[in-house]
């Protein structure tokens, strides 16, 4: 549903677009003449973070990576929100994942009384770029609580949660990247000479907030790999020493069927009719494991 509002005590204006409704695009087209192309950006649902600017008829448009609201299996991930300034209009294009944030960018834009439209466009890329900081220390939380988890038992329930959290902290940390780099450009880009000093003050303090964002999310990611690497370690040392065990009890095994099947034969053998060959051949079974598990336990510590 398309959203048409003054901003402030200025001459400019916000409007919402909903990209989900064909007429609102269309008439973003036909009455605002917004190149199809930049229009095709804002449809995209994996496009990543960038900015365009079209010198012809000025048309600015930036495309953001945000996350969503509700997490999908189990973990976070992210989506890309447009803006577009042109002439005296903010436009923001939202679809069903985005929808969330209209209320938050709209208290952004209204507190300020007398806000130009870069200056509102820098506003509600901070207030963006804070969206991250919860879920990140929300992953951090829940990291202390699987690693606890994990250092009772090692189950496949905690090691599936962790590998949750490692997922939705890559989507994150890669997002934060995206987003901080386009901000970077867009202080190298002559536009950035258009800008007045309240404008350029609110682009430094957003690039700001997006560094402090990749810093907190690279620690993040780096913590949560060294504690999958660490358990993925133990697992394999786990699973070795199943391993060496069987292969003991294999070679052990070997010596009481080797003496049965001897002494199992259809043929006239020794002991045959001794009282006690049954004892006897059990006895030297006996020693011979003892002898060879003996041998074994010196093999394996050397």
């Amino acid at each position: 549903m398309k959203f048409i509002t003054p901003l402030a005590k200025t001459d400019n204006f916000w409007i919402n677009i909903d990209t989900e409704d064909p007429r609102e695009l269309t008439e973003l087209n036909e009455k605002y003449h917004i190149e199809q192309e930049m229009i095709d950006y804002a449809l995209d649902e994996n496009e990543r973070a960038h900015f365009e600017y079209n010198r012809k008829d000025g048309t600015f448009l930036l495309i953001y990576v945000v996350p969503k609201e509700f997490q999908e299996d189990n973990h976070y991930e992210t989506t890309p929100i447009t803006f577009l300034i042109k002439d005296n209009v903010l436009f923001t294009m939202m679809n069903e994942e985005t929808r969330y944030l209209f209320p938050r960018i709209e208290r952004v834009l209204y507190d300020d009384q007398n806000i130009s439209l870069y200056k509102a466009l820098f506003n509600v890329l901070f207030m963006l770029t804070d969206q991250f900081f919860p879920l990140i220390e929300g992953i951090e939380r829940k990291r202390k609580v699987v690693n606890q988890r994990l250092r009772q038992k090692a189950s496949k329930k905690n090691l599936l949660e962790l590998s949750d959290l490692e997922i939705g902290n890559t989507y994150l940390f890669s997002a934060a990247k995206q987003d901080a780099v386009v901000l970077e450009q867009l202080r190298v880009h002559f536009m950035y000479n258009k800008f007045n000093e309240i404008e350029r003050e609110e682009l430094e303090d957003t690039i700001i907030e997006a560094r402090q964002l990749v810093e907190m999310a690279s620690l993040s990611s780096q913590v949560l790999n060294q504690l999958s690497g660490t358990y993925n370690n133990i697992l394999n040392n786990s699973l070795n020493d199943v391993m060496r065990v069987l292969t003991v009890l294999s070679v052990l095994l070997t010596i009481p069927t080797i003496i049965t099947g001897f002494f199992g034969m259809n043929v006239p053998l020794p002991l045959e009719h001794n009282v006690m060959g049954w004892l006897i051949i059990v006895g030297l079974s006996t020693v011979l494991l003892v002898i060879l598990l003996f041998a074994l336990r010196k093999f394996m510590k050397n």
